[in-house]
Order: structure tokens, then C-alpha cells, then sequence
């Protein structure tokens, strides 16, 4: 699996999965399948940390509206704070 981003080509980590990634992030990509259902496991490639999300929480964002999803996303919330 790999995904094209702009001029770069594809971008494909071995052992963490495709990477999406920008002038401010890269996040490696994969689907998990070790717990009971197919989970997406997303990792700071900077920081190393994981996250895994489910169908559930996957939809909520696509249903978060464009100002909530706004509030997600501001990096002064949790990002850059002291044990976040």
C-alpha cells in the first residue's frame, strides 16, 4: 500500500504503512486486525506515538462539523502542552 503525495511519489514505510504527510506532519497509516475488528492505527512519525481508531470514531469525525473539527485541530489545545 502506498499513497502518492504530490511530486514525492509514493510513500511507504516497511513495518509502519503508508505515510501521509505535509510540511507539518507525517503519520504512518495501517490497518490493525489484531483486536476483535479491523481497527485503523495511525503513529506520529515524529514522536512515535499511536493512536487506534474503530469504525465508530472514524465516522464521528466525518460527521464533526467544519467548526468542531476546527477545534480538533488547533495544535495550541493539546499538542503543545506539557504531558500531552
Amino acid at each position: 500500500m502506498s499513497i502518492r503525495m504530490g511530486d514525492r511519489g509514493p510513500c511507504d514505510v516497511p513495518g509502519k504503512g503508508a505515510v501521509v504527510g505535509s510540511e507539518f506532519a507525517e503519520v504512518a497509516v495501517d490497518v490493525d486486525t489484531a483486536a476483535n475488528s479491523a481497527r485503523l492505527r495511525l503513529e506520529d512519525l515524529r514522536t512515535g506515538r499511536v493512536r487506534f481508531l474503530d469504525a465508530l470514531e472514524l465516522e464521528t469525525i466525518i460527521w464533526l462539523s467544519e467548526g468542531r473539527l476546527a477545534q480538533l485541530l488547533d495544535p495550541s489545545a493539546d499538542r503543545w502542552r506539557d504531558g500531552g
